[in-house]
C-alpha cells in the first residue's frame, strides 16, 4: 500500500468508527416497539380488596416468560406465582398470591415485541389506601447499558460482513473472475464472513442478557441460551450459522477448485452451479433477518419478508462489490476495464431494486407524511434517503470515469506499442541484408561480448554452488519486486484510473456512514407502529379517566317550530359498552316535545357502521339506552335523526373521538 493511500484507508475506518460510535450511541437504549395501553388494575388505581390477577393489555403481541412480569410489595417482596398466561388478543397476566396486604405495589416488565426488540416499564396501583414502597426501579430501559451497546455493535459488525461476504463474491463471478486468483479479494471476502460468524455467535450470547436482565456476567449463562434457542430470534441466529458453514464451502471452491481449472468448459459450468448455490446461501442469510426483524411482523408479512431479502440482497451486491472494486484498484496490480464496465451496470441494476424494495418498505413502515417527519424512525429515514442520493451521485461521477476509461489507452499500453515499435525497428536494422547492426553484432560477438541484459550477466547456472542458488533466488524476488514496481507506477500514473479510485473511495465513505443509519434504522420502532402505539395509549388513558362525552347539534326540520338542539351524552365515551343520553331542547333551552328520536355511529376510516341505536323516551325531551356498543377507537360520526312531526325530519351529525 503506497503512503497517499494508507492515510486515505485510516481515515475512512476512523469515520467508521466516529460514525458507528455516534449512532449506537443514540441509539441507546432501544426504542419501545410495543406500548403498554392499559392494565387492570390500572395505573395509580385504589382498590378496595387485593385482586386475584394482574394484567397488561400491550398495543400489539409481545413474548413473554415467567419471569416477564413481577408484582412487588411495599417492601420488595414478590407476590406473584411467576406464571403469565394469555387471556386473548393482546393481554397477558400473572396470579397473585391471597392474603396481600394493604399498600402500594408495583408491577414491573420486561417483554420482547413481535420484532425481537425488548420493552420495559413499571407502574404502581394500592390495596386499601397508598403507602410508602421501598421498591428502585431501575432508571435503565431494555436494551441499553454495556451489553445494548455491544449488542448493537455486533449488529453492525454482522450487516458489514454480510454485505463483504456476498457483495465480494458476486463481484467476482459476475464482473471480475479472474480475481478468484488475487489475494486481497479473497482476504476482503474470508474477512466478511469472519465477521458475520462471529457477530452472529456473539449477537447469540448476549442475546438472552439483552432481552432480559442487561447484566454483563449473564451472557455466559446456559440457561439464558436454552431460553434464547426457543425463541424465534434464536432460530434465526441459529440458522444463519449453520448458512455459513455452506457459505464456507462455497468460499472454498470459489477461490479454491474454481481456480485452479483450465478447461474453459467445466470452469463454465462450475461457474454456473457456484451462481446458483451462492445465490441460495445469500438468500437463505438475507432471509435470517427478514424472519426475524420488522419484516416479519405488521402489516403484509407475507410480501415484506421477500421484499427485504430483495433489499439485503441488492444492498450487499452493490456496497459490498464496490468495497471489492476499492480493494482492486488499490491493492492489485490491474483490472480490466470490461470488469469495472460490468460492475457498473450491475450496481445500477442494484440500484432500482433498492429504490422499488425501499419505496415499498417506507411506505409498510411510516404510513403517513406526519409519521415521517414527527417520528425518529420517518428522520432516520429521510436521513437514509438522502445518503443513497449522494452515493448515486458519486457512482454517476465513477461511471463517467469508467466510460472514460473505456475510451482511452493506459500508460501502459503506449508503453507496450512503443516497446513494440521499438522492437520492430530493430528486426529492420539487423535484418538478412547485413547493416550496420548486423556488422556490431558480429564484432561484438568477436570481441567476446554478451547480448544479455545486465541481470543475466549475473545469473548463475543451475549447477553452480549453494551460493550461486540463494543469489539467483534473490534475483528472483527482485525481478519480481520490480516488476511490481514498474505496474504499479504505470497504474498510478494513470490519471483515469486515479480519479475512479478517488471517486470509489468516497462512495465507499458515504457507505459506511449509511451502513451505520440503517443498523439504527433497523432498531428503532417503525413510525407507523409508533403512531398507532400513542393512539392506542391514548385511547386507554381517555378510557381510564371515564370522562363522558357530551355534543350539542342544532337541527332545523324545516317545519313550523322545528328548530331546536339535540344533545348527545356518552359515558364513559370507550370501548366497550356505554350509556346514552339524548336531550332534545328548543332555543330557548326548554325541553322539546318530539314524537321521535333516532341515532347511528359510523366509523369511516374503517368503514364500520352506521350501527343504529333506538333509544326509549323516559321524559320530555329524554330518551336513553344503555348498553351502547362501541367496537373500536376512532373519531366517530354521531347522527342524529329528529322527527318533530308526521311530516317535518331531519339528519344532522358530528364527529367525535371515542375511546
Amino acid at each position: 500500500m503506497s503512503q497517499t493511500t494508507a492515510p486515505r484507508v485510516r481515515t475512512l475506518l476512523l469515520l467508521l468508527l466516529a460514525v458507528t460510535g455516534a449512532l449506537l450511541a443514540g441509539a441507546v437504549p432501544v426504542s419501545a416497539h410495543a406500548a403498554l395501553t392499559g392494565s387492570d388494575p390500572q395505573q395509580g388505581a385504589v382498590v378496595a380488596e387485593a385482586p386475584a390477577q394482574v394484567s397488561l393489555t400491550f398495543s400489539e403481541q409481545v413474548a413473554m416468560s415467567d419471569s416477564s412480569v413481577r408484582v412487588l410489595d411495599p417492601k420488595g417482596k414478590r407476590v406473584d406465582t411467576g406464571k403469565t398466561s394469555g387471556q386473548g388478543g393482546n393481554t397477558y397476566a400473572v396470579k397473585l398470591h391471597s392474603g396481600l396486604p394493604d399498600g402500594t405495589f408495583t408491577v414491573t416488565y420486561q417483554v420482547v415485541s413481535a420484532d425481537s426488540h425488548p420493552v420495559s416499564g413499571a407502574f404502581t396501583f394500592s390495596i386499601g389506601a397508598p403507602s410508602t414502597t421501598t421498591v428502585a426501579v431501575s432508571d435503565q430501559e431494555a436494551g441499553g447499558g454495556l451489553v445494548g451497546g455491544l449488542y448493537g455493535f455486533a449488529r453492525y459488525v454482522s450487516y458489514a460482513g454480510f454485505i463483504l461476504l456476498v457483495g465480494g463474491s458476486a463481484f467476482v463471478l459476475a464482473c471480475w473472475q479472474r480475481g478468484t486468483g488475487v489475494r486481497a479479494v479473497q482476504r476482503l471476502v474470508v474477512s466478511g464472513w469472519l465477521a458475520l460468524t462471529g457477530a452472529t455467535l456473539a449477537m447469540l450470547m448476549l442475546r438472552g442478557s439483552y432481552t432480559g436482565s442487561g447484566k454483563f456476567g449473564d451472557i455466559f449463562d446456559l440457561n439464558l441460551l436454552s431460553e434464547v434457542l426457543q425463541t424465534k430470534t434464536g432460530a434465526a441466529l441459529v440458522s444463519r450459522l449453520l448458512l455459513l458453514a455452506a457459505a464456507a464451502l462455497f468460499i472454498a471452491v470459489l477461490f479454491g477448485a474454481y481456480e485452479k481449472r483450465e478447461d474453459e468448459e467445466e470452469k463454465g459450468d462450475l461457474t454456473f452451479g457456484l451462481a446458483i448455490g451462492g445465490f441460495v446461501v445469500a438468500a437463505g442469510l438475507a432471509a435470517t433477518w427478514a424472519m426475524a426483524e420488522h419484516a416479519s411482523t405488521g402489516l403484509q408479512a407475507g410480501i415484506a419478508m421477500p421484499a427485504d431479502v430483495l433489499h439485503l440482497l441488492a444492498v450487499a451486491v452493490w456496497l459490498g462489490g464496490l468495497s471489492t472494486l476499492l480493494v482492486v484498484l488499490y491493492r492489485a496490480p490491474s483490472i480490466e476495464r470490461s470488469a469495472v464496465q460490468r460492475f457498473s451496470q450491475v450496481a445500477f441494476g442494484s440500484v432500482a431494486v433498492l429504490v422499488v424494495t425501499g419505496i415499498y418498505q417506507s411506505w409498510r413502515q411510516v404510513g403517513s407524511w406526519s409519521a415521517l417527519t414527527g417520528t425518529w424512525y420517518g428522520q432516520l429515514l429521510m436521513i437514509k434517503v438522502g445518503l443513497v442520493v449522494v452515493l448515486v451521485g458519486i457512482a454517476w461521477i465513477s461511471r463517467r470515469w469508467t466510460t472514460r476509461l473505456a475510451q482511452t489507452p493506459t500508460p501502459a499500453a503506449k508503453e507496450s506499442v512503443k516497446a513494440s515499435a521499438g522492437v520492430t525497428a530493430s528486426k529492420k536494422s539487423n535484418g538478412p541484408a547485413g547493416g550496420k547492426g548486423s556488422k556490431g553484432a558480429k564484432a561484438s560477438k568477436a570481441s567476446g561480448g554478451s547480448e544479455k541484459s545486465p541481470a543475466d550477466k549475473e545469473t548463475v547456472p543451475a549447477g553452480g554452488s549453494g551460493g550461486g542458488g540463494k543469489r539467483a533466488a534473490q534475483l528472483a524476488r527482485q525481478r519480481a519486486a520490480v516488476a511490481t514496481a514498474r505496474d504499479k507506477r504505470l497504474r498510478d500514473a494513470d490519471p483515469l484510473r486515479s480519479g475512479l479510485r478517488r471517486s470509489v473511495l468516497a462512495e465507499a465513505g458515504v457507505a459506511v456512514v449509511l451502513l451505520a443509519v440503517t443498523t439504527v434504522l433497523t432498531s428503532t420502532e417503525p413510525g407507523r407502529t409508533e403512531e398507532e402505539a400513542k393512539a392506542a395509549t391514548a385511547a386507554a388513558s381517555a378510557a381510564q379517566t371515564g370522562e363522558a362525552l357530551s355534543l350539542d347539534i342544532p337541527f332545523d326540520t324545516g317545519g313550523q317550530d322545528g328548530k331546536g338542539i339535540a344533545r348527545v351524552e356518552l359515558d364513559p365515551a370507550r370501548v366497550g359498552g356505554n350509556d346514552m343520553h339524548v336531550y332534545v331542547e328548543r332555543p330557548n333551552g326548554k325541553a322539546f316535545d318530539i314524537p321521535e328520536v333516532k341515532v347511528a355511529f359510523t366509523l369511516k376510516a374503517k368503514d364500520i357502521g352506521p350501527l343504529p341505536v333506538v333509544p326509549d323516551r323516559i321524559a320530555t325531551g329524554h330518551w336513553t339506552a344503555s348498553g351502547v356498543q362501541i367496537p373500536m377507537a376512532g373519531s366517530w360520526q354521531i347522527e342524529v335523526t329528529v322527527r318533530t312531526s308526521d311530516i317535518d325530519q331531519v339528519t344532522v351529525d358530528k364527529n367525535a373521538q371515542i375511546g
